[in-house]
């Protein structure tokens, strides 16, 4: 008898966090067997994932967290994505799920740059968080 891992996990330190299909963007993102645990973190958990994994001091939005060749983490602190969200033409859920799309080509191996942005938007037209902008 064989037994299925799951290769997506929600997990959340806080009260709330906007419900969005992460397991849809994560399959086509990155697929079906990258494991990823997608965790929801108030600010002060935020900053401090920061200082240890990356010695910064500021609570960052996302914190995209490879462990090995097919599993990562990935933190969004809403609290700080709600502070921006309205700047991006979003609400505070696109925003959330755009952050997810952007850390997710980070675990993919993209970085900052043309190949990331034009992939970001793809993905975002895809799964409905492109800003609000790009509607007219």
């Amino acid at each position: 008898c064989a037994v299925r891992m799951s290769t997506f996990t929600v997990a959340s330190t806080i009260r709330q966090y906007p419900k969005a299909p992460y397991e849809h963007i994560k399959t086509a993102v990155i697929g079906k067997r990258y494991a990823i645990t997608l965790v929801f973190v108030g600010p002060d958990r935020a900053r401090t994932l920061n200082q240890q994994t990356r010695d910064k001091d500021y609570v960052p939005n996302v914190l995209s967290l490879p462990l090995t060749d097919a599993q990562g983490e990935i933190y969004l602190c809403p609290t700080a994505i709600a502070r921006e969200a309205a700047a991006f033409g979003r609400t505070l859920k696109t925003q959330c799920m755009f952050l997810f799309i952007h850390g997710l080509l980070h675990l993919k191996g993209y970085d900052h740059g043309a190949t990331m942005d034009r992939l970001e938007r793809r993905y975002c037209e895809q799964f409905g968080c492109a800003p609000r902008a790009t509607f007219r």
